[in-house]
């Protein structure tokens, strides 16, 4: 099923929607009054954390994936820098203040139905607190390269690679 497909009334008027070619995609037309759905992506922000040749990472406490290991990442919300989000979402999962340094990569794909459509990943460097897991996550550790525990989502096995 499409994601368009959840459209089905038009928010300003009600009228039930058509779907018709409209600006080079098939989108939910209200036939009323003439508004057209555009589908805003969903945007994740991560963060690489390496200390002492080891990097940060946190194991899923939720579905999907759930008990494999990922970075440090969520949603942005509206109106949210990504940085500030990536930020944001590493202290919540590890209890460690983080400064974003710079952009390493930004990947595109959707993964999974309630997944991002791109995950900006940042380099980041510990400035405080004391690593405990929390939020969506039931550990959190530091690993050696060569033997990282088994790997959620195709954006940190990607980033990881490099």
């Amino acid at each position: 099923m499409a994601r368009d497909d959840i459209i089905k009334f038009c928010p300003r008027c009600g009228t039930k929607v058509n779907f018709v070619e409209s600006f080079g995609a098939v989108r939910p037309v209200c036939p009323a009054c003439r508004w057209i759905y555009f589908q805003d992506p969903k945007v994740a922000a991560a963060v690489l954390v390496e200390k002492d040749g080891r990097i940060l990472l946190v194991r899923r406490v939720n579905e999907p994936f759930r008990g494999m290991w990922t970075l440090p990442a969520g949603f942005v919300n509206g109106g949210e820098d990504p940085a500030e989000a990536a930020a944001r979402e590493c202290l919540e999962e590890t209890g460690l203040s983080v400064r974003v340094t710079r952009v390493l990569e930004i990947i595109h794909g959707r993964e999974h139905e309630r997944g991002a459509d791109f995950v900006i990943v940042y380099h980041a460097e510990v400035i405080s607190g004391e690593l405990l897991a929390a939020d969506d996550a039931d550990a959190a550790e530091w690993f050696v390269r060569n033997a990282l525990p088994p790997l959620a989502f195709k954006a940190t096995k990607q980033v990881l690679e490099n």
